[in-house]
């Protein structure tokens, strides 16, 4: 069996972090996807009158990106705090 190696905060932290940036990642792709489907609804599909409910959910996922940037920026200053001092 192999012994498993218990985590440390900064490991936490760190995995934590990871997950974010994925998130981060995911968020944009949905702006963007979002924004194409909100300048469609604007011209093309006008008149399905649609175009203010999906700028809705385009502010939303917005709203999402810019709270998991602020957050990876915390939790990245939260990590180099974490780490020991260099050994001179």
């Amino acid at each position: 069996m192999s012994e498993e190696i218990a985590k440390t905060d900064a490991d936490h932290v760190q995995d934590t972090l990871t997950q974010l940036k994925e998130m981060r990642h995911y968020s944009k792709n949905n702006v963007e996807a979002l924004s194409s489907a909100w300048m469609l609804f604007e011209g093309e599909l006008s008149g399905l009158k649609r175009t203010e409910q999906i700028g809705e959910l385009m502010d939303r996922q917005g709203q999402l990106h810019d709270a998991l940037e602020g957050m990876i920026a915390d939790l990245e200053d939260v990590l180099e705090k974490m780490q020991p001092e260099p050994e001179e």
